[in-house]
């Protein structure tokens, strides 16, 4: 007896070394070079506006926080799950209901600042994607630019430029009209529905806050009859970065881009930040009658899981936005344990005027089911 057990740990003790020279190697061979590579880009690029005018009925994914405790070592696990379940899905959809492109809000890796993080976990897991003739379009997040407001913050920076470098062939090139120079910050038009992506690490930015104030106010709202902007912090969220906590960047996007977002009657805001699912409505009133935008949180992707962590103070927001007689509901609540906010994604479906959402729960988290019914009708 004793002698097996022996054994056993000799063969453990071999298989423990084994992987630490297996995660050593793994090191060695791939040294951070600072140099970025690129996303291999899909065969078929995103059509010109114009190409896609008549348009008005077609679905996209959405999901966010793909980084992972072993960035720049391996490739990202739980996000590689969250992508096979996504091309299945694809797949199973190609005929009765195509989905044409994919937005992720933000957190690519756990340190944007490190090409090698990007190389070996990230860009080959987002290769299967855009392998699949889908268009790829990422918002930024913290980890990917940190967290410093200041646009010459050299860790901003250096960000930034791997930011830039791993999207350059997927998003519009500088000096495009759909892009703001040396931001990460663009827009793009298909069928009925403009999407905006922007940096909400720094919403404060007046710089941007008026390209996008531009370009919404230049929308043909007669074709563009939704309007969904993608950015990384929610204005109203309740997890670890919400609840009683209001950062900065959420502060900004209840003072600044709100006011904004009605008054050009946006319709949908999807983020992340928080790893978990959650639905805020907010209802208003202006000259033109009753409206609504919904804010989806969703930060499955791949991350390590958040739970519920209570209901944000929204007093003060209430009051200084009265005169248009806004009205929060948190529609759907995520769990106290983070097990039970798996990482999902959600399918967006758009058919003219009428938006609705699916949750995709993946691998344990696959009857995840946040609403009555698969999907949900949130326009008009």
């Amino acid at each position: 007896m004793l002698g097996c057990r022996s054994g056993f740990v000799v063969v453990l003790l071999a298989a423990v070394l084994t992987s630490v020279v297996d995660h050593r190697v793994v090191r060695a061979q791939t040294p951070d070079t600072n140099v970025v590579i690129p996303i291999t880009p899909p065969r078929t690029p995103i059509p010109a506006e114009d190409a896609t005018r008549n348009i008005t009925k077609f679905s996209f994914i959405a999901y966010g926080d793909t980084r992972g405790a072993l960035d720049g070592t391996a490739v990202q696990y739980e996000h590689s799950l969250v992508v096979a379940t996504m091309l299945r899905t694809i797949r199973a959809r190609a005929t009765t209901d195509p989905i044409k492109f994919v937005v992720q809000s933000g957190d690519a890796v756990l340190d944007g600042r490190s090409a090698n993080q990007l190389n070996v976990s990230y860009v080959p897991v987002v290769n299967q994607l855009t392998a699949a003739d889908l268009p790829y379009f990422l918002a930024v997040g913290n980890h990917d630019v940190r967290t410093s407001t200041s646009l010459t913050d050299s860790d901003r920076v250096k960000g930034l430029k791997n930011y830039l470098a791993a999207n350059s062939k997927l998003i519009p090139p500088e000096g495009s009209p759909r892009r703001l120079n040396g931001y990460p910050t663009y827009a793009f038009g298909y069928g009925n529905t403009f999407v905006l992506l922007f940096d909400s690490i720094i919403a404060n930015d007046t710089t941007q806050l008026n390209w996008i104030r531009g370009q919404l106010e230049g929308l043909d709202r007669r074709r563009y009859v939704n309007v969904v902007v993608v950015c990384h912090h929610p204005a109203f969220s309740s997890g670890p970065h919400g609840a009683s906590n209001i950062e900065l960047q959420a502060a900004a996007m209840r003072n600044v881009y709100m006011p904004l977002f009605r008054k050009h009657h946006v319709a949908l805001l999807l983020t992340g930040h928080e790893h978990l699912f959650e639905h805020w409505v907010e209802r208003y009133s202006d000259a033109t009658g009753q409206h609504r935008i919904d804010e989806i949180v969703s930060g499955g992707g791949g991350a390590p899981l958040y739970g519920y962590m209570g209901e944000p103070d929204l007093r003060q927001y209430l009051r200084d936005n009265a005169s248009t007689q806004v009205r929060l509901e948190h529609l759907v609540k995520p769990g106290v344990d983070p097990g039970a906010n798996p990482h999902h994604f959600v399918v967006v479906h758009v058919d003219g005027p009428k938006i609705t959402l699916e949750v995709v729960g993946v691998y344990w988290g696959a009857g995840f089911q946040p609403y009555r019914s698969a999907t949900v009708q949130i326009v008009p």
